[in-house]
């Protein structure tokens, strides 16, 4: 077992109910002297503390949602963030909104801000930091703890938590399949590196569509970008390669990156090169030519996201200090639908 341990292991490893462990730690006259020196010697010795945060759940409510992303700039993260913040208020719920930056460090520590008492769940999209480390220990202490967590769009299976999420691999597949009904044959792709979860999977579905179209997989054509800001060098050198006729890009600014070096390079936008982003925000509805993108339903993924988040809490908070009989909690995965917005880049 490990050092830092909950009521529910302790009550596990001794064969007693989580009630026991709670009242034996506090002294309860109810239990007897034996299971509680017991409890409390092994509570002791492997070092188990207070559950606060699971005290401050039951003793009262604080009606506000943290939310983390990883940056602000992407259009898809604030229509999250306001379809969030809509269900939230109607169900009473105020929000505090952090930034992670993608660090591994920022989000820890916005963690550890937010669940010291000050918000009573959480809403969050993981960094690319974390993703690259796999080090989720913040977020499996916060849900040990008794503070209820829902992942959307950047998640991991190796936290049990409710999630909503698209279909990437799906997503992708749709839209080089819609490519390649136009009759582009040679498709690139412009994505992040592999370690974010939603970069891999879209890689994936682009691959499974060129492949059961007979078309060849060629690695010189999978561009991988960490940081947006030096991406015009590798966006460049990808379309020097003229038989290069489509791309999907894995996001709208790497689209509107893709469209504005090709146009210096005197490629015409559907012309000579179609393009595809992921993510239907102003920058596709507004660039020119406006951009076909993949609608990641931005709104309804904060509304699902709201509204599981808040049931839990609900359940946290209606529940009995400590139920006689330990249940598995059982958790969901949403997947909203996504749909492809033809525009100027396409057709």
């Amino acid at each position: 077992m490990k050092k830092k341990v909950t009521l529910k292991q302790i009550a596990r490893e001794l064969d007693v109910s989580i009630s026991t462990v709670s009242k034996s730690l506090r002294n309860s006259p109810e239990i007897g002297e034996e299971t509680r020196l017991r409890v409390q010697a092994f509570a002791k010795f492997y070092h188990y503390k207070p559950n606060n945060i699971a005290l401050s759940l039951k003793n009262r409510k604080t009606k506000t949602i943290g939310i983390i992303i990883p940056e602000i700039v992407h259009h898809f993260f604030s229509t999250v963030i306001n379809g969030i913040e809509r269900i939230a208020n109607e169900n009473g719920y105020s929000v505090i909104i952090c930034l992670s930056d993608d660090s591994f460090d920022k989000e820890v520590l916005n963690m550890e801000l937010l669940a010291n008492g000050s918000i009573d769940g959480f809403i969050m999209s993981l960094s690319k930091e974390t993703q690259q480390k796999k080090d989720f220990h913040h977020i499996t202490e916060v849900i040990n703890q008794g503070m209820p967590v829902v992942m959307f769009d950047r998640v991991t299976q190796d936290i049990n938590c409710d999630k909503v999420i698209i279909d990437d691999e799906l997503a992708a597949y749709e839209a080089v399949q819609s490519l390649i009904d136009k009759g582009r044959k040679n498709i690139a792709l412009v994505t992040t590196v592999d370690y974010v979860s939603v970069g891999k999977l879209r890689t994936d579905g682009y691959t499974k569509a060129l492949l059961e179209n007979g078309l060849p997989f060629e690695e010189n054509l999978i561009i991988k970008i960490e940081n947006v800001d030096n991406c015009e060098i590798k966006i460049g050198k990808l379309l020097e390669d003229k038989a290069i006729d489509a791309v999907l890009a894995v996001n709208e600014l790497f689209a509107v990156t893709i469209i504005k070096i090709a146009n210096k390079m005197g490629l015409k936008v559907p012309d000579d090169v179609a393009v595809i982003a992921f993510t239907d925000g102003i920058i596709s509805k507004y660039s020119t030519p406006t951009i076909t993108t993949v609608s990641q339903n931005g709104i309804e993924m904060g509304n699902i996201a709201a509204k599981v988040l808040i049931e839990r809490l609900e359940e946290v908070h209606n529940e009995k200090e400590f139920d006689e009989e330990e249940e598995e909690e059982i958790y969901k995965t949403v997947v909203i639908e996504t749909h492809l917005i033809e525009r100027e880049s396409t057709q």
